[in-house]
């Protein structure tokens, strides 16, 4: 039986071809299971998402066996009807997946079931990357290094045959509708592949000097179909190693921050909620009251920022440049603890990924992996000028600031008049605010 979870594809799935070999005449029963510890938490961008990459496997497989509930008592009981011999899955090295994993091993174990471990969703398994003392690195740029030099496998083929065998009847995916105003990526294997082979051939090139521009379509979007496996990023960097250009190097940076991530929280599972340095759970900060519904709403009367919770909104996706941009917003404008803004980033990206937002949000916070961090206090006026520097970002997503112009759409109180009816002033004073970020991180210190 082939348990699918964060490798919704065929092509490069190690653990597909370990079941396949496995199993007698080559069938496997294809099984997903809707965990409600991740059904629940999840928002409806990341529910529709998930659906449609599932129908979409399910498309290719013939049809998933998808069963709802625990999966100690769902994936036994699959198993146990189709009197499979072992279950096969990739690895899992996130906080909660690696304890249901050990559940549903024991479980499986008093039938007299295996279950095997091929692979993950990494090209480097958390772990394994490791300085001369064999201990972990604490920073990026070292566990880089060490990453590249590390290396992969090549990309495995997809097996030879398979016959998949569905002996339960599916639960019905009826419940994840995708709400009217969202706008999602297409779904599935064949999709993560054709929007990869267009970034290469259009994009790739000019990646390395146009990523954090907002305003241009200039980065591949891969980041959900990596969420949900349905592209394996060994695959990325086999295509990324055929090419000699600044930009690959750049994309294959970015991949290597991903898996840095999840190396961090395989080490440090606490992190994934908590602070990675817990004295700066002693910083003072401010509930998330009125200030932080205008941030969420994408009101603060600072262009960048609000295009950027509106994107979020109606995408399910932000630009990396503009994540950050709305953390040290949140955290550094308006003092609101950074754990407030992971969870509403979690509940509405379709690529929330644990390791890497929780972690995201703590580099820019100042409380996770940096050297110096807390001093790196974006100004959104400045990164607004410099990022989007004619103003398109934001009236792709601020329709009151549509008609203004690039002089002043990064500053619209500064117009005659003020901003334009139905668009707020600015809720804080950007300056005044750094100053007390700083205050309040000395009072650390002392």
């Amino acid at each position: 039986m082939m348990w699918f979870r964060r490798d919704l594809r065929l092509a490069d799935n190690p653990a597909l071809l370990s079941a396949a070999s496995d199993a007698t005449d080559a069938r496997v029963v294809p099984l997903f299971v809707l965990d409600p510890a991740l059904w629940r938490p999840a928002g409806p961008a990341r529910r529709a998402y998930l659906a449609a990459s599932l129908t979409d496997l399910g498309n290719r497989v013939g049809g998933l066996v998808l069963r709802r509930g625990e999966p100690v008592e769902e994936v036994v009981a699959v198993a146990r009807a189709a009197r499979a011999t072992a279950v096969h899955i990739a690895e899992d090295f996130g906080p909660y997946g690696r304890q249901r994993d050990h559940d549903v091993e024991a479980a499986l174990a008093r039938h007299d079931i295996v279950l095997v471990r091929t692979g993950s969703p990494y090209a480097v398994a958390p772990g394994r990357v490791v300085n001369k003392n064999r201990d972990a690195y604490r920073m990026f740029t070292p566990y880089s290094r060490t990453w590249r030099e590390h290396g992969w496998p090549a990309p495995p083929m997809p097996p030879r045959r398979v016959s998949w065998m569905r002996p339960l009847k599916s639960d019905d995916l009826d419940d994840a509708p995708t709400p009217g105003n969202l706008r999602l990526p297409a779904a599935g294997e064949w999709a993560a592949h054709r929007r990869w082979r267009e970034f290469i051939e259009q994009r790739l090139d000019s990646y390395g000097t146009t990523r954090d521009r907002a305003d241009l379509d200039s980065t591949s979007r891969m980041s959900a179909h990596l969420k949900w496996g349905e592209i394996h990023p060994r695959t990325l960097l086999a295509d990324l190693g055929r090419q000699r250009s600044e930009g690959a190097a750049t994309y294959r940076t970015e991949l290597a921050w991903r898996e840095f991530f999840a190396d961090v929280v395989w080490r440090s599972p606490g992190s994934a909620r908590e602070y990675l340095k817990p004295r700066f759970a002693r910083m003072e900060y401010d509930e998330p009251g009125g200030s932080f519904a205008a941030w969420r709403d994408g009101l603060t009367g600072y262009p960048i920022v609000d295009a950027g919770m509106r994107q979020l909104r109606s995408e399910g996706w932000v630009h990396n440049r503009i994540r950050m941009l709305a953390a040290s917003f949140l955290v550094k404008d308006l003092h609101v603890e950074w754990r407030h803004g992971a969870r509403h980033f979690m509940r509405w990206l379709v690529d929330g990924d644990l390791a890497s937002n929780q972690h995201g949000w703590q580099w820019t916070a100042g409380c996770g992996t940096d050297a110096a961090p807390y001093f790196r206090i974006f100004n959104p006026t400045v990164q607004g000028k410099r990022f989007d520097p004619h103003g398109d970002y934001v009236r792709r997503y601020v329709p009151e600031l549509r008609h203004v112009d690039a002089t002043s759409i990064h500053e619209p109180w500064t117009l005659d008049g003020g901003p334009p009816r139905g668009y707020p002033t600015p809720i804080v004073d950007h300056r005044a605010e750094r100053r007390e970020s700083l205050r309040r991180f000395e009072m650390l210190r002392a």
